[in-house]
């Protein structure tokens, strides 16, 4: 939305996570737990992992103690904007027995969500999203009422994860659209600065009521200089060209048999994954039988039963669940949608229990199509 930049300190943050607390929002930003870096409600940046990084390769994940005092030093945990914007579990509709019939109950209303600390590879999901649940003409309730007035302060990675590779997918490492604010952090000896850019009317607002200084030539020139330095030091690449017709053309190639002789079908890559929206619905009543409700939940297409029709499943082996999962992620969710379903954030990667690596695996069969086609 503009050029201008701007700059604050940490407690130019403290004073941001003030401003949108007062504006009515839920402000969610990076918390330590259970040993791992999570959204979570923050009313400050002493709640902020200071000073801790993540490590992250093919089914490993761990903290480590940095060398100086970064708010924003990790790169992402499991948790994305998705276990907020669409739930993991939400009531559609309830309902209470009273003596002449049934009275609905109504939901609570949910929450103003502010994000402090969303990365572009985030923004980008929530923009994948966004085509999902609100296209034109039909509108998912659940995740409209979240989204609608959700406030988005994202931080440009310095610094990629050893399983990121998002400059492969065009979602970072620097944010280009779907924020109000946007922050670098720049660290130097004896100093801590955050240089602020506006994206949206909302985003000008509050960085007016922010009365940040303007950053001068030298902070915004190093701060560029970080950022094509983390764009040429991805942890891992993805060769993204002619990859939709290349997975089309190997659906019954013997590279998803190999996948899928390691595969355990556990769904963590979709739990983790920013972008997965499927679900199901049940039905359900208490033991008294007064309350009955429907009920929203995550899915998987790694669960046999997910496919399962009359007489059983369409996908009953983790060769046809996994192949299902990483054409649709990469190739048909183009068709649908006229976007990859994959960010890049390399989550699936870290969080696999077996290390599988959607990178790695592209690049098997995209080299077993050629030998095959004799490129």
């Amino acid at each position: 939305m503009t050029d201008v930049r701007s700059v604050v300190d940490r407690a130019g943050i403290d004073r941001l996570i003030e401003l949108l607390r007062g504006r009515g929002y839920t402000v969610l930003g990076p918390t330590v737990r259970d040993e791992v870096i999570v959204y979570g409600e923050v009313g400050s940046t002493a709640d902020f992992p200071v000073g801790v990084r993540d490590e992250q390769e093919a089914g490993q994940y761990r903290l480590v103690q940095r060398d100086d005092a970064a708010l924003f030093g990790y790169v992402v945990g499991p948790r994305s904007p998705k276990s907020f914007l669409h739930p993991a579990e939400v009531p559609l509709w309830q309902a209470e027995q009273t003596g002449d019939g049934f009275r609905p109950i109504e939901p609570e209303p949910p929450p103003k969500y502010a994000f402090v600390g969303i990365r572009p590879c985030e923004l980008a999901a929530v923009a994948v999203q966004d085509l999902v649940f609100l296209p034109d003409g039909r509108r998912d309730r659940v995740y409209g009422e979240r989204r609608d007035g959700a406030f988005f302060v994202a931080v440009n990675c310095v610094e990629p994860g050893g399983t990121c590779f998002c400059a492969s997918m065009g979602t970072g490492p620097k944010a280009t659209e779907g924020y109000d604010l946007v922050l670098t952090e720049v660290i130097g000896e004896g100093w801590h600065r955050f240089v602020v850019e506006a994206g949206s009317e909302a985003g000008s607002e509050v960085l007016g009521e922010l009365e940040a200084a303007p950053a001068d030539q030298d902070l915004a020139t190093r701060a560029d200089s970080l950022l094509a330095e983390a764009a040429d030091h991805m942890g891992r690449t993805l060769d993204t060209e002619g990859l939709p017709e290349i997975l089309i053309r190997a659906r019954d190639g013997r590279e998803w048999e190999r996948i899928a002789a390691k595969c355990l079908t556990c769904a963590n890559c979709t739990l983790v994954c920013p972008t997965c929206f499927c679900a199901t619905v049940e039905d359900t009543t208490d033991l008294a039988g007064t309350i009955a409700g429907r009920t929203r939940r995550w899915d998987s297409c790694f669960n046999e039963e997910f496919s399962y029709i009359h007489g059983g499943p369409l996908r009953p082996s983790p060769y046809a669940r996994y192949r299902q999962w990483m054409t649709h992620k990469l190739s048909t969710w183009w068709d649908q949608f006229g976007v990859s379903g994959c960010v890049g954030c390399g989550r699936c990667i870290t969080w696999c229990p077996v290390g599988i690596d959607i990178t790695a695996e592209a690049a098997a069969i995209r080299a077993s199509e050629e030998a095959r086609a004799g490129v």
